[in-house]
């Protein structure tokens, strides 16, 4: 069939054969790797305003004290008899116990418990069961009763003088639970209801009304102090960096 071609035509057909069985037993090229993509820098970090800070710092609960807000929303009945509960239990309400009980066996208050370690440990175990009892009626019943926000929420601006003024200014103004501001009954009517029920357990010459409005005095005071470290936790967990004692918090916040 390839008579009548001539030479060079029947040499330029072989040569197109000759490449088109090169081109099918040549590999396929591999796919290239994507191009690098350039390294992002982070994004600048925005500044919080002090308030926002405050809630940042105490975005996950404080162990040390529990009753210290992390949030803005009100907080339901079972959400306030779990901060009761965690108030009773918190290392802040044994440490406070043990500094009282050891100031009462000083000065030799609740005399009927003795001295040595057994009237230590009579006073300690009478502390932890006033102040959870003062927790019970001022954190939990109280407030879901009146509709008020147990919780301590920090000021965190301001001087020293107006900060301290603020703290302790929260024994007879507390918030709603729709954030307004109102008398805190609770927290003025729950330790008395607790050092009423403590004469049931104290000793016989502790159970007297003038003794109970003392020991109701005397817990007013720790309150303020209290309120006071409160107001201030924040600055003090951050500068010292004791996250061990409130794990949770982030002293690098």
């Amino acid at each position: 069939m390839w008579r009548g071609l001539p030479v060079w035509g029947l040499v330029a057909i072989l040569l197109a054969f000759a490449q088109a069985g090169a081109a099918q037993q040549e590999p396929k090229p591999k796919e290239l790797p994507d191009a690098p993509v350039p390294k992002q820098e982070p994004t600048e970090q925005k500044h919080e305003n002090p308030l926002e800070e405050t809630f940042s710092i105490l975005g996950r609960r404080s162990i040390f004290f529990p009753e210290l807000a992390a949030s803005r929303g009100p907080l339901s009945k079972k959400q306030k008899f779990e901060l009761f509960a965690d108030e009773s239990a918190a290392p802040s309400r044994f440490l406070s116990s043990a500094v009282s009980a050891g100031i009462a066996q000083a000065r030799d208050s609740l005399s009927g418990y003795g001295q040595e370690w057994s009237g230590y440990g009579k006073r300690f175990g009478s502390s932890i069961a006033s102040g959870a009892s003062t927790n019970f009626f001022g954190t939990f019943l109280l407030p879901s009763l009146l509709h008020t926000d147990p919780r301590y929420f920090v000021l965190l601006r301001g001087g020293a003088g107006y900060r301290i003024k603020y703290a302790i200014s929260r024994i007879v103004i507390t918030r709603t639970d729709a954030g307004g501001r109102t008398a805190n009954w609770p927290g003025m009517i729950g330790p008395l209801l607790a050092e009423s029920l403590a004469t049931s357990y104290l000793p016989a010459n502790e159970q007297t009304t003038t003794r109970t409005f003392k020991r109701y005095g005397v817990r007013i005071g720790f309150t303020a102090a209290s309120n006071v470290v409160k107001e201030y936790w924040p600055t003090i967990f951050r500068g010292l960096r004791i996250g061990k004692i409130a794990p949770g918090l982030s002293p690098n916040s």
